[in-house]
C-alpha cells in the first residue's frame, strides 16, 4: 500500500511518522513545496527575537532522518493537481523544472494555511514580511540588523508576539490594526484591558493605531519606507510584517472536487476523511467543530494539527481514532503580559445563540506577599438558563494560562458553574491565593446568573 502526504510541517510529519509505526511495510511518501519539513512555526518569532541563534532548533525531524525511517521526502515539490478518479497526483518539481505522475492507494492532505496579504497599494516592496516559514524567520531575523522602526499590521497573537520580538531588540515599533481594539479575538472589554496593561510598560518604545487600515506602502530600490494608513496617517519604517491572519490552502482540494466547509477549509467527518474515502485531511487546511457551539470553524493552531495527523494515520491504517472537536483554547505572550483562552467569548456565545452572562475578576496570582506576584484578569462566561460554562479568557502574569488550562475540561464536559465550584483547587503561597481566583469568579458569576433570574 502507498500513501502520499501532501505537506509537512506538524499534521503531515506527524502522520508520517504515526503511520510509519502502523504501517511498518508501507510506502509513505511527502511532497512539499517548502524547503523544510517538520518544523515549529509557533516558534518563530522567539527566533527573530534572539532566543536562540540557530534556526536548526525550530526543527523537529531532518529529511534525512525520514529517510531512514522509510519515508521518502520530496522537498520544493509542489503537486499542482489531485486527480481522485484515477488516484494519482500531479507534481512539479521547482528546481528540475519538470512535471511528473505519480500514484497512491491513500492521500493525506496537509497543505496547511496561507498568509492573508491585505489589498495594500506596493505590498510588494522590499522589506515588507509575512510570518509563516523557515525562510521567513531567516529573512525577517537578518533584516533586523539594519532596522531602527518597524510597523506590523494586525495585533493578532503573531502580531503581538512579534512586536515582542521588536521591541526586544531596541526597535521602535508601530501596530495598525484595523479594528477598533488589539487583540480583536478576545471581547473588548479584554482587549482593552491587553491594551492598559502594554501602555503601563510602553516608555515609548511602540504604538498602537487602532480603527486604522493600512492602505499604501511607499519607498524605492531599496525596500519600504513608509506607511499610510486610511486616516491619512504616514508611519515612516525600515520594516513591514503582514500579520493579517492567515487562511486554509485548499485550491488542490478544490479543483479535485474535495468538498469544503462553510469556513472555506477542506470539510472532514470525525475521523478525518474527506467525501473521497481514501482521501483525508488534517491540519491548518481542515475545518473543525467547536465543542460549546458544535458549529464549524475555523481555527488554525500547531496543536491541533499534531492531533489531527496522528488520528489520519490511525484511520487510514483501519483504526477509528475520533476527533470530536475544538474549544480554540489559545495563549500568547508579549513582552511580560500572558493572554489566553478557552471556548466561546461572551460575544461568540451570544451569537451562537446562547443567552451569554459573564463576571469579570482581577486578582493576584499568589499571596500579595511572595515576591514577584502579579495580577490576573479572569472573565468567566456562561450560559445564563442552564449555567453552563461556555468560555473564559485571562489577561496578565504568566501564570494566567493556568487558570485557563484548569477550566477546559469544565467546559469540555459541559460543566455547570455550580458544578465547578465544587473544584478542590491546591493552595500554597508560592502558588496561589487562598481563595483562587477561579473559585472567585465562579462564586461572583453564580451570584449574577442568580440576580438575573
Amino acid at each position: 500500500m502507498k500513501t502520499i502526504i501532501i505537506g509537512a510541517v506538524a499534521a503531515g510529519s506527524k502522520a508520517a511518522m504515526k503511520l510509519r509505526r502502523l504501517l511498518p511495510d508501507s510506502e509513505i511518501a511527502i511532497y512539499t513545496k517548502d524547503t523544510h519539513v517538520s518544523y515549529s512555526s509557533c516558534g518563530l518569532p522567539y527566533y527573530i527575537k534572539g532566543d536562540f541563534d540557530d534556526f536548526n532548533e525550530l526543527l523537529v525531524k531532518s529529511p534525512e532522518e525520514f529517510e531512514k525511517d522509510g519515508v521518502e521526502v520530496y522537498l520544493e515539490h509542489e503537486v499542482v493537481k489531485i486527480q481522485p478518479e484515477y488516484n494519482k497526483i500531479l507534481v512539479n518539481d521547482i528546481n528540475g523544472k519538470q512535471s511528473f505522475l505519480t500514484d497512491y492507494d491513500n492521500l493525506i492532505i496537509a497543505t496547511g494555511a496561507n498568509p492573508i496579504l491585505p489589498k495594500i497599494k506596493n505590498i510588494n516592496l522590499k522589506n515588507v514580511f509575512s510570518v509563516r516559514n523557515i525562510e521567513d524567520g531567516i529573512n525577517i531575523k537578518a533584516a533586523l540588523k539594519f532596522t531602527k522602526s518597524a510597523v506590523i499590521i494586525g495585533s493578532g497573537y503573531i502580531g503581538m508576539e512579534i512586536l515582542e520580538a521588536f521591541v526586544s531588540n531596541e526597535i521602535f515599533t508601530t501596530v495598525v490594526e484595523m479594528s477598533e481594539n488589539i487583540m480583536p479575538y478576545l471581547d473588548s472589554d479584554m482587549s482593552k484591558t491587553v491594551y492598559e496593561e502594554l501602555s503601563s510598560i510602553n516608555n515609548g518604545r511602540f504604538e498602537f493605531l487602532t480603527g486604522q487600515i493600512a492602505a499604501e506602502l511607499r519607498g524605492d530600490c531599496d525596500g519600504v519606507k513608509e506607511v499610510v494608513t486610511d486616516k491619512g496617517n504616514v508611519i515612516k519604517t525600515d520594516i513591514v510584517i503582514i500579520c493579517a491572519g492567515v487562511k486554509p490552502n485548499v485550491k488542490l482540494a478544490l479543483d479535485a472536487g474535495i468538498e469544503l466547509g462553510k469556513n472555506g477549509a477542506i470539510r472532514v467527518d470525525k475521523y478525518m476523511q474527506t467525501n473521497f474515502k481514501n482521501i483525508y485531511a488534517c491540519g491548518d487546511c481542515a475545518e473543525k467543530t467547536h465543542i460549546v457551539s458544535k458549529d464549524e470553524v475555523y481555527i488554525p493552531l500547531g496543536s491541533y494539527a499534531s492531533k489531527e495527523g496522528r488520528a489520519a494515520a490511525i484511520n487510514l491504517a483501519g483504526g477509528s481514532e475520533e476527533i470530536l472537536g475544538i474549544l480554540g483554547s489559545t495563549v500568547t505572550k508579549c513582552l511580560d503580559l500572558t493572554i489566553s483562552k478557552t471556548g466561546l467569548t461572551e460575544f461568540q456565545a451570544k451569537n451562537s445563540g446562547f443567552d451569554a452572562i459573564s463576571y469579570t475578576v482581577t486578582k493576584s496570582d499568589r499571596v500579595g506577599y511572595m515576591p514577584d506576584a502579579d495580577n490576573i484578569t479572569l472573565k468567566l462566561t456562561a450560559d445564563k438558563a442552564t449555567g453552563q460554562l461556555l468560555g473564559a479568557q485571562a489577561v496578565g502574569s504568566r501564570y494566567a494560562d493556568k487558570k485557563i488550562n484548569a477550566l477546559t475540561t469544565p467546559i469540555t464536559v459541559k460543566m455547570t458553574v455550580s458544578e465547578f465550584l465544587n473544584n478542590d483547587a491546591t493552595y500554597a503561597p508560592p502558588y496561589s491565593t487562598t481563595v483562587d481566583l477561579l473559585y472567585n469568579a465562579g462564586l461572583g458569576l453564580l451570584d449574577k446568573i442568580k440576580q438575573s433570574q
